[in-house]
């Protein structure tokens, strides 16, 4: 999996977080576990497991209560909830799509501070 974030991070930054399969490799390359920035002003978390999709919003909304957007990917299901000034976004997976239909990936528009958009495409 790093060989795979060094290629993308040669296009762009790349903001990573390790996740339960994920190896060493992932860690030596600098995935942490949690995720607390900002991009381009918007404050963001990534986690990799937001626990249950009940009260997912509220309960990201405690641990990370600075951040408007937290991207989370454990479950490979897309989703994407708004709630309390808090955008609760999983992108999918675009190749381990497990119960889903199709594989996705997610595509979010920021600029000066404000989350414009965001969208879950499908790609296979």
């Amino acid at each position: 999996m790093a060989p795979v974030l060094d290629e993308l991070a040669q296009y762009a930054p790349v903001i990573a977080v390790c996740g339960n399969n994920d190896g060493p490799d992932v860690m030596a390359w600098g995935a942490p576990d949690v995720v607390e920035s900002e991009i381009d002003g918007l404050p963001f978390a990534m986690i990799h497991d937001s626990g249950q999709k009940t009260g997912r919003a509220t309960r990201m909304r405690r641990r990370f209560p600075a951040a408007r957007l937290v991207v989370f990917g454990h479950s490979h299901i897309p989703w994407d909830e708004q709630e309390d000034g808090v955008r609760v976004f999983n992108p999918g997976s675009p190749t381990d799509k497990r119960r889903q239909p199709q594989g996705t990936l997610g595509l979010l528009d920021i600029a000066d501070g404000v989350l414009l958009g965001a969208r879950i495409v499908p790609v296979t």
